[in-house]
């Protein structure tokens, strides 16, 4: 018999977009182009940045291979769409380089509640589905599921780190083959280092099995980025990661208040704001 996956919850869509600035098409810009850009640039995201459900926000990169990390948060596939549609309509478009993009949706994983109705109903019965729907509507009425589904805009936390990852499947380490009253128990030793860190890291797991390569994105803030090495460190020692565990590239970024576009691309052409 497969081993039972959990519930899950669900709330907005996630596209997360590295960019790196096509710095030599910049410089050849006139000064006076080069700085009407930057304005272009500042309205074009402040006007995705408070729609009536979600958010976006820039955040200037470290390393990482590229320059910009634009991420967005929105209520369906289509408005995500149209988010994409509207940066590539843009006329900072042409002068940024797509990197990577990485399309999820926020998530909340029920497995202690799926290991319970399993362990007390049996799994796929009428009495199993009634008390999984039972959790399902109890875990969205909570305000602690409802912030991790619909994050707020993180305010103070200037800091992010964004990565993908997996659950390994190989040989006597396939996450996908343990029963649900194992991986319960796993999450739940994970998911309380996490809670270590709260108001110090605010963390957004979001699901994209079906939706990109890797199954999970996370994405941390935070006021000091010296927590993301901590946090992250504490859960490499998790069971659930060092078991299990896989990891793809780490971005790491600052956030970009509005009018921050005039220096990210006047460093093409230092002489920009001469005379």
């Amino acid at each position: 018999m497969s081993a039972l996956p959990p519930a899950t919850l669900e709330g907005w869509f996630a596209l997360h977009q590295v960019c790196s600035l096509d710095r030599a098409a910049l410089a050849a810009l006139p000064p006076a182009r080069l700085a009407a850009l930057a304005d272009e640039a500042d309205a074009a995201l402040d006007a995705l940045a408070a729609p009536a459900e979600g958010w976006s926000a820039a955040f200037r990169l470290v390393a990482g291979g590229a320059d910009v990390l634009l991420v967005h948060f929105r209520p369906s596939l289509d408005a995500l769409a149209d988010v994409q549609l509207a940066l590539r309509t843009s006329t900072l478009w042409p002068f940024l380089r797509l990197e990577y993009d990485y399309l999820s949706v926020t998530e909340a994983g029920l497995y202690h509640a799926t290991a319970q109705a399993a362990g007390e109903h049996g799994a796929g019965t009428d009495a199993f589905r009634e008390a999984i729907g039972a959790a399902l509507a109890a875990e969205a009425a909570g305000a602690h599921v409802k912030s991790r589904l619909y994050p707020a805009v993180p305010e103070g936390m200037r800091y992010v780190s964004f990565y993908p990852m997996s659950k390994r499947r190989a040989p006597g380490q396939n996450w996908y083959a343990l029963p649900v009253e194992e991986r319960s128990r796993l999450m739940r030793d994970h998911g309380m280092t996490g809670r270590r860190y709260a108001g110090r890291v605010f963390q957004v797991i979001t699901g994209s099995v079906g939706l990109d390569d890797w199954e999970w994105g996370v994405t941390l803030f935070a006021r000091d980025p010296l927590e993301f090495k901590r946090i992250v460190t504490e859960m490499r020692y998790d069971e659930a990661s060092t078991e299990y565990g896989e990891f793809g590239a780490f971005y790491t970024g600052i956030r970009l208040a509005s009018g921050g576009w005039a220096a990210l691309v006047g460093a093409a052409r230092p002489e920009a704001g001469a005379a």
